[in-house]
Formats: C-alpha cells, sequence, structure tokens
C-alpha cells in the first residue's frame, strides 16, 4: 500500500496523485472548471463545472474514491465540502490543482 503522503483525510497532493495513477488505481478525477479551461489543459479527469454540481450528483458514484480539481485547489475544496455534506465520503481535494501539476508534475502542459 501507499506511504500516506496526503495533507489531510480531505486533500491529496500532486505527487501522491500521481504515483497512485502510475501504479494503476483506478481513481475517479472529478474536475470542477469551466469546459474552456479544461480543453486548454487537463489530465483526463471527468468535467462537471462547479456550477452544476449541485444539480448533476447523480452522475458520481458515492462508492468511488473521488479526486476532485481545478486550476489553484480554491474551487475544488468548495465542491469537496459540498460533495462531504451531500453524503460522499471518499472525497479528497488536490491541493494546487492543475496549477501545481504542471510545475511539479508536467512541465511541458501550458498553464494559465
Amino acid at each position: 500500500m501507499f506511504e500516506k503522503k496526503s495533507i489531510s483525510d480531505t486533500e491529496i497532493t500532486v505527487t501522491e496523485l500521481k504515483e497512485r495513477l502510475d501504479s494503476g488505481e483506478e481513481l475517479f478525477i472529478l474536475d470542477v472548471r469551466e469546459e474552456g479551461e479544461y480543453k486548454f489543459c487537463n489530465i483526463g479527469g471527468y468535467l462537471l463545472p462547479l456550477r452544476e454540481l449541485p444539480n448533476r450528483l447523480s452522475e458520481l458514484d458515492r462508492g468511488r474514491e473521488i479526486i476532485v480539481m481545478c486550476h489553484s485547489g480554491v474551487r475544488s475544496a468548495r465542491a469537496v465540502q459540498f460533495l462531504r455534506r451531500a453524503g460522499f465520503g471518499r472525497v479528497k481535494n488536490l491541493s494546487g490543482g492543475i496549477d501545481r501539476w504542471a510545475k511539479e508534475i508536467d512541465p511541458a502542459m501550458p498553464k494559465y
């Protein structure tokens, strides 16, 4: 199993996410950015903009671990709080979002 590197039980670092993805873990990555941001750069997550989240909860599996991401981690932190209140127990925020992913994991990724 993985050494616990998460910042907390509600956050995960980009390094930990990369390690877990590389090991073949099937994590559900929920990207709560807007469509234009997603088209500019993404890591293949499921696009569901934050503003649409309350009306589209049925698209998410409460039994899976969900890693929520946005540009810097602010919107995704709000999404994690909302999802936990809605009964999703295995939800974590990607600390630093795609911005930190681009800096620490994939420097060739476009930044905005």
